[in-house]
């Protein structure tokens, strides 16, 4: 099996995404979404602290403060009960993501305060809705004081910040121009 190009080690920050097979769905439903998050937990909350989230019909992304160095083979462990309770309910075989998850190492506090912002955004600019905070999977509604959820740890990110109301308008306050900056970071 070829080695992940990105070593993994405690302490640090990741950004973790996969999409669908063939850029099919990976949630076919909200119950989908929520069983993936309870999954993540189950498998995955001993290894890393969710720092920002979103899940999206196709694929997901997941900013990560490693505590233990062992994410791969939850990762794994986590991928094969998502599929099987997927391809279960469903009445589908084989495989619901692309090949094994990917990762970038993230540096600097600059990538994760954008990251974020890039996650949040990533309904909005697909179109599936209007504003970030009409988008129920993933961890802005926490971030801007609209949900108490207890699975994003985004203290990091919002310490960068006045307030939540500074991180809600510095995400609104994206521009197209920025993507550029998103290139610069790998986001896209």
């Amino acid at each position: 099996m070829p080695r992940r190009a990105v070593q993994f080690c405690q302490g640090e920050y990741y950004h973790l995404y996969n999409r669908g097979n063939n850029r099919e769905r990976i949630f076919f439903a909200p119950e989908n979404y929520v069983f993936f998050l309870r999954q993540w937990r189950r498998y995955l909350s001993a290894t890393c602290d969710v720092v920002a989230y979103c899940l999206m019909p196709t694929h997901y992304h997941i900013l990560v403060h490693l505590k233990d160095e062992d994410l791969s083979h939850c990762m794994q462990l986590f991928a094969i009960s998502y599929t099987k309770s997927v391809n279960k309910s469903y009445q589908r075989v084989g495989v619901v993501f692309q090949g094994a998850f990917q990762a970038k190492h993230i540096e600097r506090n600059e990538y994760l305060v954008h990251l974020s912002r890039y996650l949040h955004l990533n309904p909005v600019l697909a179109g599936v809705v209007k504003q970030a905070e009409e988008w129920k999977f993933s961890s802005y509604r926490e971030y801007v004081g609209l949900r108490a959820g207890s699975l994003p740890v985004p203290d990091v990110v919002l310490s960068q910040f006045a307030s939540r109301d500074a991180y809600r308008a510095f995400v609104v306050s994206y521009s197209p121009e920025e993507s550029k900056v998103a290139e610069e970071f790998g986001f896209d």
